[in-house]
């Protein structure tokens, strides 16, 4: 149970990483732009010709700082999506967009609940018993402040939905909202309930947040020297996002007031300030204490650790190690990335990663106590410093003071790591027995080394037989180039069409096999993107091998044979009833087999007719319900008052249209009468586009005992009748 939470926390710092890594590039325009459009440092640095108001670049740096300002503004949105995307195991663009959808739904929801209980009246304004800073604005919507917390909470659930449902399989009357599609629907059934609740819970949580945050900020210099010690701490196991984020974007972190707006968190705080910066005298030293220090070891003590390293490697090792140290040297100072460094000396020295943990946690408690104010986007590197500190003057940051006690820290580091290493023949890089290669050990070493360097990449391989037959149809996982599929039709792009096996594919339950070149269509019906997921799982770890094809009986024909057979068996048999459908178009009406694709010509996805439209309007061909009108509205599923599933698919390869041409009337779950209007072609478009118009009308689910018996050819009218379906005794 402790190793599988472990885990599972490990998934949610990593996943947290995907939101994070934008706010460099946010920090960097907001930074550039605060800087470069106050009027104090345009005339300190007597810039006025190039960046005085009315100039080019005046007008850029004011877009770069709003630019800045939105993703900062925007987080909660940013961290649902980014989360979702991080948590989720397969078909991440599906869980995006699900998580995006959510967002919305639950943001609306406590809005509208909001709304009822009388707390915000209909044109948005909020009553005057509500207690400041509770409500907040959420791209136009009015919702409960819950900042960041929102967005997780989003990201979270709707990863765990979809991790759970992105291969369900329905009946088959649904089976077109089934495997990833259902993500998107159940996440916005969950999430409505989910704003209903949180209208009722977060103010509570939101209490205990606000009297943590008073907890931690009452702790004073001992406060911020712990944080820093179980941030630091943290980094062997990745879990220091998830420690340090409350403290950079909620209430945990203090809540201040910038601009008239309540701002909360350290980070948002310290960025709130820096775009209202003209009206800022100095920034909070508060809201930085949990990343300021930072500045103190990366660019200073960390480096007078890489040079001790250096003067206590071994002679004949020192221009190796020299090299490997002096790059993992400049890259903490410069971009504040410290896994180079950091983990060297864990892997082979944890008493060294100890004192590194205690003197970075005291940097975090001494920049507090200096009153250093100098924020951050990522990493506490020179870039950030120059951007966040020296640009925004020491007047407003206090920045200069980071260089005295940084100087202290470089020597700290420097004795410290030389007689540790000295004293206890530590094995840092260039101290290695001699036959070991000097390297910079990384998190990858150390997770090799938890895990008893079991090889990576075995989870996920366990046995899928349905995928492993169609892999072994399609050539072997060799051959297969790309698998996609539409709403029926699995589609894979093979290296060599030869190595098809439609034998084995056809076993797997396909309805039958449609070649085109290096294309191979297997259709399935609607529950296919449950096994194109399934096989593109089984493709990951599948081993490269092709498989020649061999001859079986369902390949000799002798499959057809046996469907034959059963044909003649029913036609012996006595008719007990008879379903008439008519059709749903005015054209002209032929045979399924002439239809100009190979299959539905095969009556490979069911059996009815095809009629070639000559009239815009596809009207309902009985009375009944609208199962499902498919993305691109080429194709509706239909099922008649009297039971019979029907597929009404407009055109050949259509799909590929995107939805182009047509125009559509009818919903999923509609009920209709026969004769009413369902989709409105563009006949010129359609006949200018696609292969071709002609229209299969099919009934996709016979019994053994129902055979289909063609009632009209050339000329017809939607409403008369097309074909019957006769039902023989069983």
């Amino acid at each position: 149970m402790k190793d599988k939470i472990f885990g599972v926390l490990q998934r949610v710092g990593r996943s947290f990483m995907l939101p994070i890594a934008i706010l460099p590039v946010a920090g960097l325009l907001l930074g550039l732009g605060s800087s470069f459009t106050n009027a104090t440092t345009i005339a300190t640095y007597g810039l006025q010709g190039i960046l005085g108001e009315g100039t080019i670049l005046h007008s850029l740096l004011i877009i770069m700082n709003k630019v800045g300002s939105a993703i900062f503004d925007n987080l909660p949105l940013i961290f649902a999506v980014g989360v979702a995307i991080g948590m989720a195991k397969k078909e991440k663009e599906v869980a995006a967009l699900s998580a995006l959808i959510a967002y919305f739904v639950m943001h609306i929801s406590i809005d509208s609940m909001l709304e009822i209980s009388g707390k915000i009246a209909a044109d948005g304004t909020i009553s005057k018993n509500v207690l400041e800073g509770t409500i907040a604005s959420v791209c136009g919507i009015n919702t409960l402040q819950m900042g960041v917390f929102g967005g997780i909470i989003v990201g979270l659930g709707v990863a765990a939905l979809h991790n759970r449902f992105h291969k369900i399989v329905l009946p088959n009357a649904l089976s077109f909202f089934g495997g990833s599609r259902f993500v998107p629907i159940i996440s916005t059934i969950t999430y409505m309930f989910v704003g209903i609740a949180m209208y009722f819970v977060w103010p509570v949580v939101q209490n205990g947040i606000y009297a943590l945050g008073g907890l931690v900020t009452g702790t004073g210099y001992f406060g911020t020297l712990i944080f820093g010690i179980v941030k630091r701490a943290l980094i062997p196991f990745g879990l220091h996002h998830v420690f340090y984020l409350p403290f950079w974007q909620t209430a945990v972190g203090g809540t201040m007031e910038v601009g008239g707006k309540l701002i909360q968190g350290g980070q948002n705080i310290f960025f709130a300030q820096l775009a209202d910066s003209a009206n800022i005298t100095h920034f909070s030293a508060d809201a930085t204490r949990y990343f300021s220090g930072e500045f103190i070891f990366m660019i200073f003590g960390l480096p007078g650790a890489a040079l001790a390293m250096y003067r206590t490697a071994k002679p004949e090792k020192k221009k190796a190690a020299g090299g490997l140290l002096l790059s993992a040297a400049l890259t903490c100072m410069l971009t504040g990335i410290t896994e180079p460094l950091e983990f060297s000396f864990l892997f082979v020295a944890p008493v060294l990663f100890a004192v590194q943990v205690v003197l970075a946690g005291s940097a975090y408690m001494i920049a507090h106590i200096l009153n250093i104010a100098v924020g951050l986007t990522f990493s506490g590197g020179f870039l950030d410093l120059l951007l966040f500190g020296i640009l925004q003057g020491n007047a407003k940051t206090s920045w200069i003071r980071i260089i005295p006690v940084g100087i202290i820290y470089f020597f700290l580091y420097y004795f410290i790591f030389s007689f540790l290493i000295k004293k206890l023949d530590l094995k840092t890089p260039g101290r290695e027995d001699d036959d070991a290669e000097t390297k910079l050990y990384t998190k990858a070493d150390v997770n090799a080394k938890k895990a008893g360097n079991t090889e990576a990449g075995t989870e996920g391989t366990s046995e899928d037989s349905l995928s492993a037959e169609i892999t072994r149809g399609l050539g072997g996982s060799a051959n297969i180039e790309d698998v996609d599929c539409c709403a029926t039709r699995l589609r894979c792009t093979v290296s060599n069409a030869d190595l098809v096996n439609d034998g084995i594919l056809k076993a797997t339950g396909a309805s039958g096999v449609v070649h085109r070149g290096q294309g191979v269509q297997i259709i399935y019906g609607p529950g296919v993107t449950v096994i194109k997921a399934n096989l593109e799982d089984y493709l990951e770890h599948a081993p490269k091998e092709l498989y020649e094809p061999q001859k079986d009986a369902e390949s000799t024909g002798q499959n057809i044979s046996e469907d034959d057979k059963i044909e003649t068996k029913a036609e012996e048999k006595k008719i007990v009833d008879t379903i008439v459908i008519s059709s749903p178009i005015t054209g002209v009406a032929a045979d399924l087999s002439t239809t100009p694709d190979e299959a539905f010509a095969g009556r490979m996805m069911g059996d009815g007719a095809v009629v070639t439209p000559e009239d815009a309007i596809v009207k309902a061909p009985e009375d009944g319900e609208v199962c499902f009108v498919f993305d691109t509205k080429h194709a509706i599923g239909f099922m008649t008052e009297s039971g019979v599933s029907l597929l009404i698919h407009v055109g050949i390869d259509t799909v590929k249209l995107d939805g182009k041409g047509f125009e559509c009337f009818v919903e999923n779950g509609q009920t209709v009468k026969k004769g009413d209007p369902m989709l409105k072609l563009d006949l010129d478009y359609l006949k200018a586009n696609a292969p071709s118009v002609a229209s299969p009308v099919l009934c996709t689910e016979l019994e053994d005992n129902q055979k289909i018996r063609l009632l009209n050819e050339g000329e017809i009218k939607a409403g008369d009748e097309l074909f019957a379906i006769d039902i023989y005794e069983a």
